[in-house]
């Protein structure tokens, strides 16, 4: 038996073999419910960190045993990208455990995961170890608490592909802020980038009175305020890398105060939750691939990745493939201008191949607002994959709110999305109108911008007078 496929109630105009992922979930959990034997899931990652899952599966011997596989596996995957971790523990079955280790081995189907994880975001190598139940050990999510930190001077900056912005902020107020144009994927030379991240840093400072903390944002993985993996930097040759691994490390000895640095996606979560002052936030960004973050329900910044534009929302077997990770049905094709691209022709679209990615998009999006149908039903698909995607998201996340935005959302996308999102739930999961709600930026949503939720992020021992 293999892990059943349901067809979505609420289908996607222009791709009618989509099989969402939460319900084949759905349907295996009430299938095992009544015989089912207990499966841990662990995951090791820095610092000691540690999540626990515990699922329900087949026993041994049982006649739909082989469903486990797929199923196990697939849950594996998202919650590798979701949380991180080097090692993953299998306890309760030898042979699922047998069957994730050949997955994720350096030769397996999922080999991408085994080097991307192990050697480049933790400097581990990479295990999956099975084992019984009680063996797998205790979570331990330690969080980070950080955030929230208005008093004194403090500089928050933002690091983008085009541009990078820096804010000078006392107090939570504003009071200096500038946008400088860059292209740091183009630069091989370490020192180019630590120069003008600090050049950035010597200029608000120059503002202020005196410098507290330094809090900044940037896409890419950070762990412990070191860039892992961050598409700014893919310039940089790899014996030189650790250069930038250590760049904010080196720069907060040399400025001589706290400093955190963590992703774009986490930061603009935190926003978020300052603003509607609220916890429990999953925002989603739909720009050229998926980005995420989220704030949980204590307020944290967990130091999970979320890196869900690898995490899988569709499991069709013949679902487009990322082509970066080589899996299918993978976030970044469905929640990113990617989908779009890949959706366009079905809706009858030729997007002229001279023009630049953003120009496409911008293409597209001025063929919806000229009110062709077969714009709309790119949108309309999105919002319907969205849908399915956000109900998939809160088996693996306590959400009350879903932060939309990105390049993907301007103009009638948005509304576009929104419907999609409500036509699933109130079809599929009426119990989700009632504990999510979905926002679009809003003037509430952006009073409390991205530098000064970055500037927020240290905690300092003790402001001067």
């Amino acid at each position: 038996m293999t892990l059943p496929l349901i067809s979505p109630r609420v289908a996607p105009p222009l791709d009618e073999e989509f099989r969402p992922a939460v319900l084949a979930r759905r349907a295996f959990h009430r299938s095992v419910a009544s015989d089912g034997k207990n499966l841990a899931i662990g995951l090791e990652r820095n610092n000691g960190e540690f999540s626990r899952i515990e699922l329900k599966v087949f026993p041994e011997g049982h006649p739909n045993f082989s469903a486990n596989l797929q199923y196990v596996e697939r849950a594996v995957k998202f919650l590798l990208w979701q949380r991180g971790g080097y090692k993953i523990y299998i306890g309760g079955s030898q042979r699922i455990g047998e069957h994730i280790r050949k997955c994720y081995a350096a030769d397996g189907a999922r080999k991408f995961d085994h080097h991307f994880m192990g050697q480049q975001v933790y400097e581990h190598e990479f295990e999956v170890v099975s084992c019984a139940v009680d063996e797998v050990p205790a979570s331990f999510e330690a969080g980070k608490l950080l955030g929230r930190n208005l008093q004194g001077n403090r500089i928050g900056f933002d690091l983008g592909a085009s541009d990078r912005k820096v804010s000078a902020v006392v107090d939570g107020t504003p009071i200096y802020s500038e946008e400088v144009i860059w292209e740091p994927r183009k630069h091989s030379d370490p020192g180019y980038h630590y120069n003008e991240v600090v050049q950035s840093l010597k200029t608000a400072a120059s503002k202020l009175p005196r410098v507290d903390a330094i809090g900044g944002s940037s896409a890419g993985i950070y762990v412990d305020n070191r860039p892992m993996v961050a598409s700014l930097f893919r310039g940089i040759p790899f014996e030189q890398f650790d250069e930038i691994k250590n760049m904010f490390l080196r720069i907060k000895n040399e400025m001589g105060v706290p400093l955190e640095v963590i992703n774009d996606g986490d930061v603009t979560a935190l926003a978020g939750s300052m603003s509607i002052e609220d916890n429990g936030i999953l925002g989603i960004a739909l720009g050229s691939s998926e980005a995420a973050g989220y704030v949980n329900m204590k307020g944290q910044i967990t130091g999970w990745l979320n890196e869900l534009a690898f995490a899988p929302v569709d499991y069709n077997p013949n679902a487009p493939i990322d082509e970066w990770s080589g899996d299918r049905g993978c976030g970044a094709s469905y929640f990113s201008q990617q989908c779009v691209f890949r959706l366009a022709p079905k809706a009858g679209i030729d997007i002229p191949s001279s023009l630049t990615d953003a120009e496409k998009l911008k293409f597209v999006q001025s063929v919806l607002d000229s009110g062709y149908g077969g714009a709309a039903k790119i949108w309309q698909s999105m919002g319907i994959y969205l849908g399915y995607g956000i109900a998939h998201y809160a088996e693996f996340y306590d959400i009350k709110h879903v932060l939309i935005l990105g390049r993907c959302t301007s103009g009638n996308g948005g509304n576009l999305l929104l419907e999609g999102v409500t036509s699933v739930f109130e079809a599929e999961f009426p119990e989700l109108l009632k504990t999510i709600e979905i926002h679009l930026p809003s003037e509430k949503l952006r009073r409390v911008g991205q530098s000064i939720a970055a500037a927020s992020l240290p905690v300092i021992e003790q402001v001067q007078a």
